[in-house]
């Protein structure tokens, strides 16, 4: 089908309107308790030299301490991402018509790719000291020095010493791309997820 009777105008308001929708059904869920925790898609693993960490303590009774360290990285990347969202929507705004049209008539994740394109370097920044004063309020500095601790104690054991803000700020910033990009494929591929006349139309283009 092609462009006849919308406007660029037209194309940009719904795609704007079609990552509003996203950006606020997907984020806000992600903020909540256990918005990554328990939540498959984005839960927040350790990284790879901690595995062995965890691995360690549980073999010495301590499966608690680690089940409370993996919980508190969670805790953290879900207090960040409360920051993502003005964030996201300030990116939305700045969106021309000629990147909507584009976006639009793209892959079913690009306006997934946009947004990254024009929010990681800023998302980092702010997530990235939230993530660390989070680590504070929830007691993951505390837990996590307890738990390196522990494990560096371990007789015949390599010192580990991971940059942890970094990895989950990473890793929050991935968990909230891969949710807009579940809720784009939604809003590109269901129908019922075009809750607007505006969705309709723009999204038929690319049916």
């Amino acid at each position: 089908m092609g462009t006849v009777g919308l406007s660029n105008l037209d194309i940009a308001n719904g795609l704007k309107e079609a990552l509003d929708k996203g950006i606020d059904k997907q984020v806000s869920k992600l903020t909540q308790t256990d918005g990554f925790y328990k939540n498959e898609l984005v839960k927040i693993a350790l990284p790879s030299e901690l595995t062995k960490v965890d691995k360690a303590l549980r073999d010495i009774g301590l499966s608690s301490l680690a089940d409370e360290g993996l919980k508190v990285l969670n805790r953290a990347a879900e207090n960040a991402v409360k920051e993502a969202t003005p964030i996201f929507v300030n990116a939305v705004k700045q969106m021309s018509f000629n990147d909507a049209k584009q976006i639009l008539l793209g892959n079913n994740d690009a306006a997934t790719q946009y947004l990254k394109g024009t929010t990681s370097t800023e998302l980092y920044g702010k997530f990235s000291p939230v993530i660390e004063s989070s680590f504070s309020k929830v007691g993951a500095d505390k837990i996590w020095t307890n738990i390196i601790n522990k494990y560096n104690s371990i007789p015949f054991t390599n010192n580990v010493n991971p940059d942890i803000t970094d990895y989950v700020t990473g890793e929050a910033l991935s968990g909230v791309y891969k949710m807009i990009a579940i809720e784009e494929g939604e809003i590109r591929t269901k129908l019922s997820s075009r809750t607007s006349d505006v969705l309709k139309k723009v999204f038929a283009l690319q049916d």
